[in-house]
């Protein structure tokens, strides 16, 4: 399907099983996403969608099962993955230009090193006005986008964004889409908790249903 840098790669979750507190939210899920494709986690609140994202980052133990990213080094998923959860993860006294010349410091891998600038990020996302601005001075949507922008500054294969729409307007889900379509072009891997539509072609995976299981796209997550 995808003939870019990230077409060697595949997400693989095989028997998980996830637990919070004594309580089992997910058991027995296998799924295997290969290069370019895109995958939508939808459910209640506390169904662990989040809980999930973060197994699938290495962040949190599973009960059970494992998860692997295929043509990784000793298949490992968390040096490899862009993990962006519900903070933005911008220091609110330094301007959106230098939150993100430190995260492209920070993430950059050899590999994939991109002559993308900060201001060219900004300026992809709908905020090249904003670059000498404190983030703490920007709006809520504002400051999502700059959180965002850091995914364009240090490729990765794979993209595990949790509500990544969150606060933005119409115009910026627009361009934030696009630039999911870019990602996975390039034979990247999205695995998205949302609540709303992504703007993709994505397959779906609904939890707490009486037997969550990977679907087909569905046309209202597109």
């Amino acid at each position: 399907m995808a003939t870019a840098r990230f077409a060697s790669f595949r997400l693989i979750a095989e028997d998980l099983s996830l637990e919070r507190g004594g309580r089992k939210l997910l058991a027995h899920v296998d799924l295997a996403l290969e290069s370019g494709q895109a995958l939508a986690i939808t459910g209640a609140n506390g169904a662990g969608k989040s809980t999930m994202l973060r197994a699938l980052a290495g962040l949190l133990p599973p009960a059970q099962g494992r998860v692997r990213l295929v043509g990784a080094p000793d298949e490992d998923v968390a040096s490899h993955a862009h993990y962006v959860g519900h903070l933005d993860a911008s220091k609110p006294t330094l301007t959106a230009r230098e939150n993100l010349v430190f995260w492209q410091a920070m993430l950059s891998l050899r590999e994939w090193r991109t002559a993308l600038t900060p201001q060219d990020a900004l300026a992809r996302l709908g905020l090249p006005h904003v670059a000498d601005l404190p983030v703490g001075y920007l709006s809520a949507g504002q400051k999502r986008r700059v959180g965002l922008a850091r995914l364009l500054l240090a490729p990765r294969p794979l993209w595990l964004l949790d509500e990544p729409t969150t606060a933005l307007d119409r115009a910026a889900q627009a361009i934030f889409a696009g630039c999911m379509r870019d990602h996975l072009a390039e034979g990247g891997i999205i695995v998205a908790a949302t609540h709303a539509p992504l703007g993709i072609d994505a397959q779906h995976l609904e939890l707490g249903a009486p037997q969550a299981a990977l679907a087909a796209p569905q046309a209202a997550l597109t």
